[in-house]
């Protein structure tokens, strides 16, 4: 009696290949590690910005919450404010002000979904 196929058969199971005495997930030297530090440090950081008031985040994350306006995956909270606008959804404008106001600002301009806010 022939066994049933699975899915994991028509794809051959291949093995990394490790150096003898190296390691998974370890760098050769210790020169090649002191690189990608120096790498690191040296990237270029956006200039710091003063963070934004709390009581503004607050009311963008009730923008945020709102579902009247629609939803607001994918797009920057100015672009669904805007489209609520086209929409005859009549979006609070306190809010397109301060996205205005604050738009080089990533914590404003964008909804953060993981720890943010």
């Amino acid at each position: 009696m022939e066994q049933p196929r699975r899915i994991t058969d028509s794809c051959p199971r291949r093995r990394r290949r490790r150096g003898p005495g190296r390691p998974p997930g370890r760098l050769k030297d210790k020169k090649d590690k002191d690189k990608v530090q120096v790498k690191v440090r040296d990237c270029p950081r956006s200039p710091s910005q003063p963070p934004p008031d709390a009581a503004l985040l607050e009311m963008l994350r009730r923008f945020d919450l709102c579902w009247e306006y629609g939803p607001c995956t994918g797009i920057t909270r100015l672009q669904r404010w805007e489209r609520a606008q086209e929409l005859g959804l009549s979006p609070p404008d306190p809010i397109r002000d301060a996205l205005l106001e604050h738009r080089d600002n990533p914590e404003v301009t964008y909804r953060w979904v993981w720890g943010g806010m």
